[in-house]
């Protein structure tokens, strides 16, 4: 069975991403340095913003209201205007953030274009999401876009079977071994994990060694050497 259908995640696969978020976490913690040490109050965020995840879902809205939450926690409910003022400030500038490609993606999926049908598979807020396809100049390559609230077995099993011809004849993509590689494998599909340099802790998860349908590749622009020998 050849491939017919690629998968690609969108942040920190296609572009930069939690490199932005790690700024706006550094501010935050020079704006209650008076009130927290820094592990303390990156723990303590971290603690939020999972327990916020299935009310707030995944992106830059969502993160903004856990530092207000936070700030708020730590500051006994009395967080001082002026730093409430700078959270949303900073939630604003990562919305408003340029879109940077990765080194090698705009010429690699160019190419797949050609060859495959290509489909954006990404978590995070519809708005914010769309706007940054759009600001990267891809948006033209893919045959379809899936902004989702999880990336799971069912999650690929609908997409590729929406936009492709099954998940046996389909790969994913991306930086997260939890949410685009094993679960792509465990619905049928061939999981690529591409690491960038940082991951969210919440992305973290144990590569499957040994699975015959995962690979791991240093770059984006080692997918067209790879998909050229795969053993399908």
């Amino acid at each position: 069975m050849p491939i017919t259908t690629i998968g690609l995640d969108a942040d920190d696969t296609l572009w930069h991403n939690e490199t932005i978020f790690r700024l706006s976490q550094k501010r935050f913690a020079d704006l209650l340095a008076d009130h927290a040490e820094e592990p303390v109050l990156m723990d303590r965020l971290a603690i939020i913003e999972r327990r916020n995840l299935r009310l707030y879902g995944y992106g830059v809205k969502g993160f903004t209201l856990s530092m207000i939450e936070t700030a708020m926690e730590l500051c006994d409910g009395a967080a001082p205007p002026h730093i409430i003022r700078e959270i949303l400030a900073a939630g604003r500038e990562m919305l408003n953030h340029p879109v940077e490609p990765l080194p090698g993606v705009e010429e690699t999926v160019a190419r797949l274009a050609n060859d495959y049908r290509l489909i954006l598979v990404t978590k995070g807020d519809l708005l914010d999401q769309e706007r940054k396809l759009a600001a990267s100049g891809l948006g033209e390559h893919f045959s379809g876009v899936e902004i989702v609230s999880e990336k799971d077995r069912a999650t690929y099993e609908r997409v590729f079977t929406r936009h492709g011809t099954g998940p046996s004849e389909a790969v994913m993509v991306g930086n997260s071994m939890k949410s685009d590689v094993l679960p792509a494998i465990e619905a049928g599909a061939w999981g690529v994990h591409i690491p960038y340099h940082i991951t969210w802790a919440h992305e973290l998860a144990d590569a499957p060694e040994g699975h015959p349908r995962y690979v791991s590749l240093s770059r984006i622009d080692e997918l067209d050497d790879w998909l050229g020998h795969i053993d399908v």
